[in-house]
C-alpha cells in the first residue's frame, strides 16, 4: 500500500531543507549560544502507549498497521512495520476501513469500506474526553494516540502547579492536547494554520462538553504568532510544539523544520513566564536522531536549570508486544 502523495512530497521537501544551509535571515534571528549551565539530561527515554479501551494497535507488519479506534477497526500504511504480521488474515479482514491512497480525491475517496459505507466522522474518546474521528485524504483520523503520554504528563504538571497555568499549543491540529489542558484547569491558546483543523478542534470542544473552558482558537502561522506574542509581552507556563517537517501558513508562509525550528525554540524560551513548567517538542517524518533535537533543547534552555528528556514515542502492539516507533521528542521540564 502506498503512502499518501502529500506525505511523500513533504518528506522530500524536508530532506531538501535539511541538506540546505540555513538562510542568512534565519541565522540572524538566533542569538549567540548561551553561556549558562546546560540543563540536566535524561536519554534515551522511551514513552509508550499500551492498548486500552479507547485505542489499540492490534497488529502490524508487511508495511501496514491494524488499529482499533473505539468501535472501528482501521488499516493504514506503516512504513516502519517491516516485520511479519502476527495475526492471521481473518483478523485483518475484520477491518471497517482501509486507507488505499490510490486516487487524488479529497476526503473519503482514498478510503475503502469493506463491510458497509461509513460516514466521514465517528465518535471517539480519549480518557473520558469525547471527540470526532474523521477519514481524511491524507490517511490521518484526527488523533495521534502516541501523544497520550505527553498529555498525561502535562495534565499532572497543571494540576500540581497550585496556581493558574497558561498553555500554548502550537501546530495544535484537532485539539486533543488543548482539551486535556483545559480540563485540567489551564487557560489554553491553540494555534494552527489550517482553518479546517481549527473548525474540527472547535467541534471537538463542544462534543467533549468543555465549551465553557477558556480556549482561544487561532488560525495563524505559528512563527508569526509567537513573534507577535514576544513583542506583546505575552507569557506561557507550558508550550507544546508539534511541527510538521514542511508546511505552509494561511498566507503562504513556509515552514521548514531544519531551518525554522532553532528560531522557534528561541522564541518559545522568550515567551515563558518567570516560573515556567515545561516545553514539549515532538518531531515526525524527519531524518534525524533524537540526539539532534535534544542538543537543540539543551542549548536553548541553558541557564534555566531543569532537565531535558529526549527519546521516542512508541505504541505497544497488542498481538505480539512489538513496539512501533512513531516520532522523536524532546522536552524541557523545570526543576
Amino acid at each position: 500500500m502506498k503512502a499518501s502523495r502529500e506525505n511523500e512530497r513533504d518528506e522530500r521537501r524536508a530532506r531538501e531543507t535539511r541538506d540546505a544551509p540555513r538562510s542568512a535571515e534565519a541565522s540572524k534571528r538566533i542569538p549567540a549560544r548561551r553561556s549558562g549551565a546546560l540543563p540536566a539530561e535524561n536519554l534515551p527515554l522511551i514513552l509508550e502507549v499500551a492498548p486500552n479501551a479507547d485505542y489499540a494497535l492490534l497488529d502490524s507488519g508487511d508495511g501496514e498497521k491494524l488499529e482499533q479506534y473505539g468501535t472501528y477497526r482501521i488499516v493504514r500504511p506503516e512504513g516502519q512495520a517491516i516485520w511479519q504480521r502476527a495475526l492471521g488474515e481473518a483478523e485483518w479482514n475484520k477491518a471497517d476501513a482501509i486507507f488505499t491512497g490510490n486516487t487524488d480525491e479529497e476526503g473519503m475517496g482514498r478510503w475503502r469500506f469493506p463491510k458497509a459505507p461509513l460516514g466521514e466522522t465517528w465518535p471517539m474518546r480519549h480518557d473520558s474526553i469525547d471527540y470526532l474521528g474523521r477519514f481524511t485524504s491524507f490517511r490521518h483520523v484526527g488523533v495521534f494516540p502516541e501523544q497520550a503520554t505527553h498529555w498525561s504528563h502535562m495534565e499532572r504538571l497543571i494540576r500540581g502547579a497550585g496556581r493558574p497555568v497558561r498553555v500554548l499549543n502550537l501546530f495544535g491540529y484537532t485539539g486533543l492536547a488543548s482539551l486535556v489542558a483545559a480540563r485540567a484547569g489551564a487557560e489554553v491558546t491553540h494555534v494552527d494554520a489550517s482553518k479546517k483543523a481549527i473548525g474540527w478542534a472547535r467541534e471537538n470542544q463542544e462534543i467533549a462538553r468543555l465549551g465553557e473552558k477558556p480556549i482561544r482558537w487561532i488560525c495563524e502561522d505559528a512563527m508569526k504568532f509567537v513573534e507577535r506574542e514576544e513583542r506583546r509581552g505575552s507569557r506561557y507556563d507550558i508550550i507544546l510544539l508539534d511541527p510538521p517537517a514542511y508546511g505552509r501558513g494561511p498566507k503562504g508562509e513556509v515552514w521548514q523544520i531544519f531551518q525554522d525550528l532553532p528560531v522557534m525554540a528561541h522564541l518559545c524560551r522568550a515567551i515563558l513566564t518567570p516560573k515556567p513548567l515545561a516545553v514539549v517538542l515532538t518531531a515526525y517524518s524527519i531524518r534525524a536522531s533524537f540526539f539532534s533535537i535534544h542538543a537543540l533543547m539543551r542549548d536553548t534552555f541553558a541557564g534555566m536549570g531543569g532537565m531535558v528528556e529526549s527519546g521516542e514515542l512508541v505504541i505497544r502492539e497488542k498481538s505480539a508486544g512489538r513496539a512501533l516507533s512513531t516520532s522523536l521528542f524532546s522536552r524541557w521540564v523545570a526543576a
